[in-house]
């Protein structure tokens, strides 16, 4: 199993890693502008529901972003009042600056949100957070639009929110079903990885961390919800949606050119089973052999095309060579991409030269063929050429993707095999070994957060402990009769 945990890189871990005593296991954020009057009511609901359902200690954040109204005094007196709220002020706008903010300098290992309207049923908190806690999931999102959620709102609303999924899937090739649901949990050592790389500071945030987790090959786990849309929403509609649309334009082009590093994210968290030394199974041979063929059958196309436009005003030989050049370059991007999976431009000059070092073979293959033709047949027809060269292809096409697999674009896993080979694994837990059962624990009693006052740029960025965490249950008895609301 991978072990690295240099900079920028996410740690193999099987377990989230140790809380001190007085470190909450969950830390749920609340961002709020301008909300004095649903405050009150919507911390003391979610702080009660959390007090009666979860199991371990617990921290609520309210994240006043730049509020002009008395939502400050408001925030402080609930931190007064209750041990398990702290307050951050900011001085700066904006719903993803003041999660980005405040996620960064929690020290709780799971990290969440919800809007300060609580329209999810809090009944699926629990539900977001367990795979977090047990190390199974990466991030959480509750889904307004999975078939067995539950969901009061106006046909405006439910219209824009499935148009706008559309436009992810359809742009961004995102397969989670629900990006703007205010209601989410992400592990605090996969946030320490992801949140330098999302630029947002407002309501695209959402979206733009889940495309990249989702890029990036992370555990992205759903939770069906009860939604109750708020009447008195305050968010502005049109202009929200106009910044979500250059939001995808934005990432969509940064995809597309490869200027986001997410190669330093594409193992996940724990044992992967793609880190395993399994013999005998080439790694992604059919799904390379299906994108090779796509390609080349494109490719092919393309060179005919192009060979059929030179040989209008060149030879046979220079139209095929000047054919096979344009093609070849096309070629091995689009293998570079699609079939091997090579992102950036790192690496794509020598890329390119081994891919032309590939052409000189296949150039060799079809440049025989044709003069051969030319001399057992002097001047063959058109037809009698395009039928050659499309034999000829064929034999190049195989050899080329055995090169490409082998000296182009080989393994990255094999590239490794080395120091793999040379770094030990993790002794696996004795067969025999018992269970351990789950004792509760009389409750523990809370640390008071004092009222802090941070800028977006002063976020606390500490380390890890041990690699195991101990979870503490401090209400495993108590029932949750659910919600009316």
């Amino acid at each position: 199993m991978r072990t690295d945990s240099s900079p920028g890189t996410l740690p193999a871990r099987e377990h989230l890693p140790a809380t001190d005593a007085g470190t909450p296991v969950l830390d749920v954020v609340i961002p709020v502008h301008n909300e004095e009057k649903d405050l009150r009511p919507c911390v003391r609901r979610l702080h009660e529901h959390l007090t009666r359902t979860f199991p371990y200690a617990f921290r609520i954040t309210i994240a006043d972003n730049a509020s002009t109204d008395g939502t400050p005094l408001v925030a402080a007196r609930l931190a007064a009042e209750l041990p398990e709220v702290s307050d951050f002020r900011l001085e700066q706008k904006g719903r993803g600056r003041a999660l980005g903010t405040v996620w960064s300098a929690s020290e709780a290992p799971v990290l969440a949100y919800m809007d300060v309207d609580l329209s999810t049923d809090l009944n699926a908190l629990l539900p977001l957070v367990a795979p977090l806690i047990s190390g199974h999931s990466d991030l959480a999102i509750g889904s307004r639009l999975a078939r067995a959620s539950r969901v009061v709102r106006g046909p405006k609303r439910e219209f824009i929110s499935r148009a706008y999924n559309l436009i992810l899937r359809g742009s961004l090739q995102a397969r989670f079903s629900d990006a703007q649901c205010g209601f989410k949990a992400i592990r605090r050592d996969v946030a320490q990885v992801l949140l330098p790389l999302v630029e947002d500071t407002g309501w695209f945030f959402d979206t733009e961390l889940l495309v990249l987790a989702e890029r990036a090959g992370l555990r992205i786990h759903e939770v069906p919800v009860d939604w109750v849309d708020d009447p008195d929403s305050t968010v502005h509609i049109v202009r929200t949606a106009t910044d979500d649309l250059k939001g995808v334009w934005r990432v969509g082009r940064a995809l597309a050119t490869g200027s986001l590093p997410l190669d330093r994210l594409t193992r996940p968290f724990g044992d992967d089973p793609r880190d395993r030394d399994i013999q005998d199974v080439p790694r992604g041979l059919a799904r390379q052999l299906v994108g090779f063929c796509v390609v080349g059958g494109l490719s092919t196309l393309f060179y005919l095309l192009l060979y059929s436009g030179f040989r209008q005003f060149a030879g046979s030989q220079t139209a095929n060579a000047l054919a096979l050049l344009v093609s070849a370059v096309a070629n091995t991007a689009a293998n570079r991409r699609l079939t091997f999976g090579v992102r950036g431009r790192g690496g794509a000059v020598r890329h390119q030269a081994q891919g032309l070092v590939v052409f000189a073979i296949g150039l060799a293959l079809t440049s025989g063929s044709l003069a051969a033709l030319n001399a057992a047949g002097g001047s063959p027809a058109h037809s009698t050429e395009l039928a050659v060269l499309i034999a000829a292809n064929l034999a190049a096409t195989v050899l080329r993707f055995l090169l490409f697999r082998a000296w182009v674009f080989p393994d990255r896993g094999t590239e490794q095999g080395a120091a793999t080979a040379a770094a030990p694994h993790a002794p696996a837990a004795p067969a025999d070994m018992p269970a351990v059962p789950y004792r509760p624990v009389p409750h523990q009693p809370y640390t008071s957060y004092p009222t802090t006052q941070i800028r977006a740029d002063e976020a606390a960025d500490t380390g890890w402990g041990d690699a195991t965490m101990r979870l503490q249950p401090v209400h495993p008895h108590d029932t949750d009769p659910g919600d009316l609301r």
